[in-house]
């Protein structure tokens, strides 16, 4: 029966497949419908060892559990490092068997699809931060309503159900005033969901082991502990820090060329050096956001970041490095003590300091 490697380019109404033996040699190409009860029945009518491919989007999390117990390996790639490979023609069958193909050869690399027991987890850090965008995106359009008409309207009073009125009458305009009118009941709707999204996620986190370990760090309080969980859901995916920092956002992009010379005809490495290029740029923004975060109130709130900071700086570097800095270092202590399950001790931070 042998080893059959299946690409699938999934659409909302179909999914087109192609299946490759062993040589690569394509054994079958057909369309079949988006449906669960008629993907299972597709692959188990399918004999030998199941490899199986599909990229990343809407769909990839549902097919993955579906396939998950019919095949030998679901692999989830990365769309964006596809597009960077040689494709000439483009249509629904040649990205399948291209998928194939790269799946046999070994090329993809894949997206890791997180455990079943997180899901609600992650389904309520989803809702609370859409909630938080959504209101924040209403609490700007209303400044710059105001603004717009030379009305200065800095902090948050502009947002008070008591002073509301006041607000209102300083819009001449009917149109304006009826549109902010609006904006405030839009945010009426909205503070009150993004209220109790916000304690269903720390609800749901409390229920999972690393929300003590987690809290128990500098700048990470309960809310920015959730959202860790949600989206790492285990420091077992990285092998060290730097893989952590990547995923981050916190790893230094490098360029080299000509980097061996001939010296009496030996091969001798040149010292030319590495040009930086700034940090990675394909990351996850929203945890990127939370250590930033979290780094900014450890610096202002815990003695020993603050003395990080200040000895940093006294030697000359420069604001944003020191932060940056800190940065990884908070991101390369959460990995440390989540993996070894230990407290966190400021004294092995105060050492580094002195």
């Amino acid at each position: 029966m042998g080893i059959k490697y299946i690409g699938m380019d999934v659409h909302q109404a179909t999914i087109v497949i192609a299946i490759l033996n062993e040589t690569g040699k394509c054994v079958m190409e057909t369309i079949i419908e988006t449906k669960t009860s008629t993907i299972v029945d597709f692959i188990c009518g399918l004999r030998g060892m199941l490899y199986v491919t599909l990229e990343e989007g809407t769909f990839a999390a549902w097919l993955h559990d579906v396939l998950s117990p019919h095949v030998e390996k679901v692999v989830v790639c990365d769309p964006r490092k596809n597009k960077l490979r040689p494709s000439g023609h483009k249509s629904d069958k040649v990205d399948a068997r291209k998928l194939a193909e790269w799946l046999r050869n070994g090329q993809l690399s894949s997206v890791y699809q997180g455990r079943q027991s997180l899901r609600t987890l992650k389904e309520l850090a989803r809702s609370y931060r859409c909630l938080v965008e959504d209101s924040t995106r209403v609490m700007n359009r209303l400044k710059a309503l105001f603004r717009g008409r030379g009305i200065a309207c800095s902090g948050a009073a502009v947002y008070q159900a008591r002073q509301r009125e006041q607000w209102l009458q300083q819009l001449t305009q009917p149109g304006a005033r009826r549109r902010a009118d609006w904006l405030y009941q839009q945010l009426d709707q909205l503070q009150p969901l993004r209220k109790a999204a916000h304690q269903a996620l720390l609800a749901e986190s409390r229920r999972q082991g690393a929300q003590p370990i987690l809290c128990q760090i500098p700048g990470l309080g309960p809310t920015r502990a959730a959202l860790i969980q949600a989206i790492v859901e285990t420091p077992h995916r990285f092998r060290s820090k730097r893989q952590f920092w990547t995923y981050v956002g916190l790893a230094v992009v490098t360029h080299s060329s000509a980097d061996y010379r001939m010296v009496e005809g030996q091969v001798r490495r040149s010292n030319k050096p590495v040009a930086t290029r700034g940090l990675n740029r394909n990351h996850n923004r929203v945890l990127k956001e939370v250590f930033k975060s979290a780094t900014t109130g450890a610096i202002q709130r815990d003695p020993v970041f603050k003395l990080l900071y200040f000895r940093l700086t006294e030697r000359g570097t420069a604001p944003e490095m020191a932060r940056l800095t800190l940065t990884r270092k908070l991101a390369a202590l959460t990995l440390a003590l989540w993996k070894k399950g230990a407290r966190y001790d400021p004294e092995q931070l105060k050492a580094q300091a002195a």
